[in-house]
């Protein structure tokens, strides 16, 4: 029997949600909410579900079973408890949430309620990235020695104007990274391991009319030694394909967008030249590096499929609360470590990270 959808928030990413659930088998939407109701309307006659411009009796519609959140970054945990406690699977678009309590809250009701809560990280569902996975697993790498990230983006001033939320730490809780980079942030953390110390700087230099960073670089220490660079911006024109590179002293392999464009190891296995074979003829689109509308569902569609497994066999989801959380905290580990100069160990507590967000606002507008 097909589980029942339903999505929250009928702005640019909820078209992803629906095509996605409309690709995975035993799932069917059958309802969007948002406040402004010819937004929702406009999107349940596309895709052929129930418009609902009250939460309430979203929630109470007979046919749902699991909700997925498209809102605004800071507005994710409300809907997200709220469906929790009305006893609705959770799936919440990245970030979890903008603070780690908000992202506490959510994994809170959901756990109380008995729920299967995920974070959404279609990347980890590449085939390359599961390969990266795998030969990290059997320790192909031998030691790990630089982890690395890079997302070199293109955002216009009018992607910035076009919503009043894009840009403020309220909603948007953040910028290049917490916005567009903390895929690649919750990649390098699912390869490399846990980080446990950062270095940062952050500045505004290409945008105008918002509170956030469009250029951010970190260094990192993992809890296995290895160190590693994240940068990430929204001012680099015209926007290049987002890179991972993994570095140890037996083997490097280099993922450009979803494409394994290096991959060497002093240890050869049989299914080397098979993956680069597959790769060979492959070549990634631009991705979201310029264009926002640009991405891919096939990711999204993929994770719903696992979420579905869960539910039905009443295990975990691959990318659960926790895992969405743990992208979050080093993001705002790096705006701590921006904007005090100094290091910053993991993990976190809640006090400082409210008042990094603070400063990072004052110190923004004077640049």
């Amino acid at each position: 029997m097909a589980l029942g959808f339903g999505i929250v928030g009928c702005g640019l990413i909820s078209k992803f949600h629906a095509k996605a659930i409309g690709d995975v088998r035993d799932a069917k939407l059958v309802a969007c909410y948002d406040v402004v109701k010819g937004a929702a309307e406009k999107l349940a006659q596309e895709f052929g579900c129930r418009a609902y411009d009250n939460l309430d009796a979203f929630l109470a519609d007979p046919e749902l079973n699991v909700v997925t959140i498209a809102t605004p970054s800071g507005a994710h945990m409300e809907p997200a408890v709220a469906a929790a406690r009305a006893g609705k699977h959770v799936i919440v678009e990245k970030p979890l949430e903008i603070t780690l309590a908000r992202c506490d809250a959510i994994i809170k009701a959901c756990e109380e309620s008995k729920v299967v809560l995920s974070t959404i990280f279609p990347s980890r569902f590449h085939d390359s990235s599961q390969w990266l996975r795998k030969a990290v697993d059997q320790q192909r790498f031998g030691r790990l020695t630089l982890g690395d990230a890079y997302v070199k983006w293109w955002r216009t001033q009018q992607y910035y104007d076009s919503g009043a939320w894009r840009g403020t730490w309220q909603l948007d809780g953040g910028g290049a990274l917490m916005n567009q980079a903390i895929h690649s942030v919750d990649l390098l953390a699912w390869l490399m391991g846990p980080v446990v110390e950062i270095q940062a700087a952050t500045a505004l230099l290409a945008h105008e009319r918002i509170e956030v960073e469009d250029v951010a670089l970190a260094i990192l220490r993992f809890k296995n030694g290895a160190l590693g660079v994240l940068e990430a911006t929204t001012a680099a024109y015209p926007g290049y394909l987002k890179r991972i590179e993994l570095h140890g002293n037996r083997g490097s392999a280099v993922m450009e967008e979803e494409d394994i464009i290096k991959w060497d190891f002093s240890d050869e296995h049989p299914d080397d030249q098979i993956i680069r074979q597959k790769m060979a003829s492959k070549v990634s689109g631009g991705g979201g590096a310029s264009d926002p509308a640009a991405i891919g569902y096939h990711g999204h569609a993929r994770q719903f499929a696992d979420v579905v497994r869960a539910i039905k066999e009443g295990t975990k989801p691959l990318i659960d609360g926790y895992e969405g959380r743990r992208s979050v905290e080093i993001i705002l580990g790096v705006y701590q470590a921006a904007e005090f100069g100094r290091v910053v160990k993991l993990p976190l507590s809640a006090d400082p990270e409210l008042e990094a967000r603070k400063v990072g606002v004052a110190n923004l507008r004077k640049l």
